[in-house]
């Protein structure tokens, strides 16, 4: 009884605690707010007032004041936010209309932290239990990162440069954050498929599907910038990828310069809304005006990487796309707009079996209830980098009746393209063998004469 009536005191002077605090506690107006910012803010003062806020908004009809909105106090909240952690206005606001009040202070408290070091076993040269006993035998402290993947290990603290050990020059591991292993787990390739990997620099997306190709098939490794297919190549050769075909084309030009793949990964341009713990000049740099050229561009890859894609492949047919951001315009937005776009696709579960799924719905805006399929991944929730990956299967094109004539023009075009950009085995064949010739001409070795048949087929080709 004694304890019951300590315990009920307790509570009785908690309470008063609480309500002393929220007297004490004084929610600027917008005119002292405006006044505010031109003056250098106490830390402490912000830090207190960001907690009373929260406190507030968690149970606004007790404890909101008198004559005050709680929109008052979510402008105040995203202001101290914004000043607290060094975000532009505009940034700070559309971050926090992602999570409830309080999970918003823990998305932004964990983008101050670094994420863990991870590596990716190159498992074409070793298998991850070996490579664990030579990195624990050079003093390095790791783990596998879990159930999820069977490549990936966590670095906790190494006595050597972990990016300039024996087993890392010779290709034995990649240096790779565990999020970008996602998107090739949903990406799944087979042996012997035609892979495209779209925006593929420095290449460790490309190297773990060649690994999961066991260095089969072929891998066509994309990447607009040129100068960065330099760390892309690099990569390939250390880790002993003979299947990858570099290029340097923009995104939007490859159904027409290339089309038929089995598989498709687009890891799209982004704003790094999901890496600001990486690269922090993300808080500032980013405006309104940014995430609508982005979300524009993000659009139109993804309608082309759908249409290299082929839909009769016997093995595939599908596409993943993923991005490091977080906002729902260049995630939700995009896949919506390219199942509205391309009635031939839909998008399938990513088999990956952790993440949150993508909203169907956001701030007044309805998506296609398929789009809960795809994965959202958080640094406070999954202590990895922000993340989004969806998978869509494409299908055939249904037949459009006569009815319609400009729809049937247009699908007509595309269908045209769809035929014209496949890939044709007897033209490759004449072109694998004319580089095995070169290749044993320039080891010395003794070159096997040009068969008639291949002989005459060029004298056909340049007379048409």
């Amino acid at each position: 009884m004694q304890d019951a009536a300590l315990e009920g005191s307790d509570e009785e002077i908690d309470m008063e605690g609480e309500e002393e605090t929220a007297e004490a506690f004084h929610l600027p107006t917008a005119e002292e707010r405006a006044e505010e910012k031109n003056h250098v803010a106490d830390i402490h003062v912000v830090q207190r007032r960001m907690r009373e806020c929260v406190r507030v908004l968690g149970n606004f009809r007790k404890l909101g004041a008198n004559g005050r909105l709680r929109s008052e106090y979510v402008e105040q909240l995203v202001s101290d936010i914004a000043s607290y952690y060094g975000y532009n206005d505009f940034l700070a606001e559309k971050l926090f209309q992602l999570f409830p009040v309080s999970e918003a202070i823990e998305f932004f408290e964990a983008n101050e932290v670094s994420r863990p070091v991870t590596i990716r076993t190159n498992t074409l040269k070793t298998r991850r239990r070996d490579l664990a006993q030579a990195l624990i035998n050079r003093g390095v402290n790791l783990e596998p990162i879990g159930k999820w993947t069977n490549v990936g290990l966590q670095v906790f603290e190494s006595s050597v440069p972990i990016g300039a050990t024996p087993e890392y020059l010779s290709g034995h591991y990649m240096l790779q954050a565990a999020s970008s292993f996602l998107p090739v787990i949903a990406l799944k390739p087979q042996p012997n498929e035609r892979v495209l990997d779209m925006a593929s620099a420095p290449g460790g997306k490309t190297t773990h599907i060649a690994a999961l190709l066991q260095n089969t098939g072929i891998v066509f490794a994309n990447d607009a910038n040129k100068a960065r297919t330099k760390s892309l190549t690099a990569n390939v050769h250390r880790l002993g990828c003979k299947n990858v075909i570099a290029c340097s084309y923009d995104g939007r030009e490859f159904p027409k310069v290339m089309g038929g793949f089995d598989r498709v990964l687009l890891d799209a341009p982004c704003s790094g809304t999901g890496v600001i713990s990486k690269d922090s000049s993300v808080k500032v740099n980013k405006s309104e005006r940014d995430f609508h050229l982005l979300s524009h561009l993000q659009k139109q890859l993804i309608l082309c990487a759908i249409d290299s894609v082929s839909p009769d492949s016997k093995t595939g047919g599908f596409l993943v796309y993923s991005t490091c951001s977080v906002t729902v315009d260049e995630n939700e937005a995009v896949v919506d707009y390219a199942l509205r776009k391309r009635p031939n696709v839909k998008l399938v579960d990513t088999g990956l079996g952790f993440g949150r799924d993508g909203f169907t719905k956001y701030r007044g805006k309805t998506f296609h209830p398929s789009v809960k399929l795809t994965k959202r991944f958080y640094p406070h929730v999954h202590n990895m980098d922000g993340f989004y990956v969806a998978k869509f299967k494409v299908e055939k094109r249904a037949k459009i009746k006569a009815g319609t004539q400009e729809t049937g023009s247009t699908n007509a075009v595309d269908a045209d393209e769809q035929q014209d950009v496949g890939f044709d085995s007897d033209e490759d064949k004449a072109f694998i063998e004319e580089g095995k010739r070169i290749q044993m001409k320039a080891k010395g070795l003794r070159v096997p004469r040009r068969r008639q048949s291949d002989i005459a087929g060029k004298v056909v080709k340049a007379a048409a």
